[in-house]
């Protein structure tokens, strides 16, 4: 089992930028991808980014080339930079962990408890 916990939102203007850090603590991490998601208010929860045991990484469209995963296994920490912040990332960010590669909220076991991003126009 993983226990997963999120930190580092906030609020921004748009174009600033922010970092999302989580945590993982129990299972051996190294062995776990894991996805980051974020859900408006109103909207379903959204893929945002992965980064598998190996490193591999996968982006949706819209954060490509903005956000990037990355993660430190001797911290047990999963890292996601997001630069030119605009007001429609505005969210709850969550982390989540599994074993498959998969941009499907329903496909990940554990999940933090969300971290708030706001970002004014």
């Amino acid at each position: 089992q993983v226990q997963l916990v999120e930190s580092g939102g906030g609020s921004v203007q748009a174009g600033g930028s922010l970092r999302l850090s989580c945590a993982a603590s129990g299972d051996t991490f190294s062995n776990y991808g894991v996805g980051w998601f974020r859900q408006a208010p109103g909207k379903e929860r959204e893929f945002v980014a992965r980064i598998g045991w190996s490193g591999v990484t996968d982006y949706a469209d819209s954060v490509k080339g903005r956000f990037t995963v990355s993660r430190d296994n001797a911290k047990n920490t999963v890292y996601l930079q997001m630069n030119s912040l605009k007001p429609e990332d505005t969210a709850v960010y969550y982390c989540a962990s599994n074993r498959a590669r998969s941009t499907i909220p329903r496909n990940y076991d554990y999940w933090g408890q969300g971290t708030q991003v706001t970002v004014s126009s």
